[in-house]
């Protein structure tokens, strides 16, 4: 039996609380700063809660998953593989590059091993286009274009800690960009809106935004996003190539309504319901997301997430902030550390 612990037991926390407890071979015990929902999950399930991180981490752990709130990720990586336990944590690793490369020092000092939450690895779509690009069926791809939707923006006090919309948002594509092809980023051309609810200008941040990419093959990447997609919740992405195109997240719950002559109007396609948020949309991807660092944590298989993966998505993420606030092209050597 493989003994996990879990801390932070909120939207996202209790959905791998609970996939976690499904999973065959797996106990989990779970830990929240309000202890009283934590003991409230553990009920619901039948599993063991612990008070603090401080108790979890001394029950002999094979693996802890962290689901906590970003400011406190740095921490409980570091608490977790200074305890030489190997950790799952969701993006980001921390707020910005300097603290994430503090905290892959850290890292390397313990010897840790640290899978981060970038669930679009394990979506059927993007490994199936990933394969495609690898095995070299698309010939020479020369676009993409990616782009993440929200039906409706988080709270304010969200929009207030979350890091703007390229590092909470798009920085999924980033890492989807950089993964399905095998390429790095060399520059980026980025420009955002605030048209919607005002606490997105008070707090700097774009509810609509859009970037170019320049890979180091010069192959170019389009990626939007806005927090304002009444239809419902959006993720595609489109892979060109000189012999063929492939497209991710096209199934019967994209909110995408064809209005060409003879195929639009209800019972067509997408047959719907559309997907009402990124829970819905990847929850099959956050399963084998899951099930992957177990095996991880149990040394079957290499590390499908590494923490300097992360480290590069930020750094794609922070230059778009660059861009979008200096109006100019920035190539990413201006903010690699």
């Amino acid at each position: 039996m493989t003994l996990l612990g879990l801390v932070g037991v909120g939207r996202i926390g209790a959905l791998h609380a609970r996939t976690l407890h499904a999973l065959p071979g797996v106990e989990v015990v779970v830990a929240d700063v309000q202890g009283g929902r934590a003991e409230e999950l553990a009920g619901s399930l039948g599993v063991r809660w612990a008070p603090d991180i401080g108790s979890l981490l001394r029950t002999e752990l094979d693996g802890l998953v962290v689901a906590t709130p970003t400011g406190s990720h740095a921490e409980l990586i570091e608490r977790g593989v200074a305890a030489g336990v190997p950790v799952f944590c969701e993006k980001p690793v921390a707020e910005n590059s300097g603290k994430t490369l503090e905290v892959i020092k850290g890292v390397d000092k313990y010897g840790g091993r640290v899978q981060i939450g970038f669930q679009r690895r394990f979506d059927s779509g993007y490994t199936a286009a990933r394969a495609e690009v690898l095995a070299g069926a698309l010939g020479r791809v020369h676009t993409l274009r990616a782009q993440t939707c929200d039906p409706f923006p988080p709270p304010a006090g969200y929009i207030a800690t979350s890091g703007g919309i390229f590092r909470d948002c798009s920085v999924h594509d980033f890492d989807a960009i950089r993964w399905v092809t095998g390429r790095e980023v060399t520059s980026v051309f980025a420009s955002g809106s605030a048209r919607g609810e005002a606490f997105f200008a008070e707090f700097g941040d774009a509810d609509t935004a859009a970037a170019v990419l320049r890979l180091d093959d010069d192959a170019l990447a389009t990626v939007s996003a806005t927090r304002y997609h009444g239809a419902g919740y959006a993720v595609t992405l489109d892979v060109q190539g000189t012999r063929g195109s492939v497209g991710a997240g096209y199934d019967d719950g994209l909110p995408l309504r064809p209005v060409d002559e003879g195929q639009g109007g209800p019972g067509v396609w997408p047959k719907g319901p559309a997907y009402a948020g990124f829970m819905e949309r990847f929850r099959d991807a956050y399963v084998r997301e899951l099930q992957a660092f177990v095996e991880f944590a149990e040394g079957r298989i290499e590390n499908p997430c590494p923490v300097g993966d992360a480290l590069e998505a930020l750094y794609v993420a922070e230059a778009c902030d660059i861009s979008r606030a200096e109006d100019r092209p920035v190539k990413l050597a201006e903010v690699r550390r």
